[in-house]
């Protein structure tokens, strides 16, 4: 059983998966099994062009943000399990932690974290009761976002991203996926407030 899965690559996605693998030497972390079904086919991250976003040289892609991100995550923190060519079609509800549904296999994990795009083709079964208009965005565009507070749709179940309610801007998303990614390691910490923070040595 998998301690937290993460479904989405995209910018909440990966962002929530590098925050809590660089938890990796904290106690409360230590032995934790993080996953991340990296599906990306419908991420807006693929035709994505930023010249806006602090930290990234003007005319990066987000393709290449894509492939980079999993690169990064892999090098940086490798006990993160990606998985890859599988898309989640059903979450469900178990007495302990939930069951994830893919084209190909089948995964528990106690927590999960929903961070796929908003739009309404989310074809993923068991989430239904939880979507609702989207807060932020013009009715005619037809994008939807799973009802949250605080990013908890319910007890160990969260979102991130545009399918939290928020506006659909690389940075605000990224910062959605790391707001989470604290919450869960708040919570793994016994209710301690959580962060990670690389700093440079002097």
């Amino acid at each position: 059983m998998f301690d937290i899965l993460i479904i989405g690559g995209g910018a909440a996605g990966m962002s929530c998966a590098l925050v809590l693998g660089s938890a990796k030497d904290k106690p409360f972390a230590k032995n934790k099994r993080i996953g991340i079904i990296t599906h990306q086919k419908t991420s807006h991250l693929q035709t994505a062009l930023f010249n806006n976003v602090l930290g990234l040289t003007p005319g990066t892609t987000g393709a290449s943000v894509l492939k980079s991100g999993k690169a990064q995550l892999k090098a940086l923190y490798p006990h993160v399990e990606q998985v890859e060519y599988e898309k989640v079609q059903e979450v469900l509800e178990l007495e302990e932690g939930f069951k994830v549904v893919t084209n190909k296999n089948t995964y528990s994990s106690k927590l999960v974290v929903i961070a796929v795009g908003y739009t309404n083709l989310l074809t993923i079964n068991g989430l239904e009761p939880y979507i609702e208009p989207h807060p932020k965005s013009p009715i005619d565009k037809e994008r939807i976002w799973l009802k949250n507070q605080d990013h908890l749709i319910k007890n160990g179940l969260y979102v991130a991203g545009t399918l939290a309610g928020w506006r659909s801007q690389f940075a605000i998303a990224s910062g959605s996926g790391a707001h989470v990614a604290t919450d869960i390691l708040t919570l793994w910490n016994n209710g301690k407030d959580t962060k990670v923070h690389d700093k440079i040595e002097v």
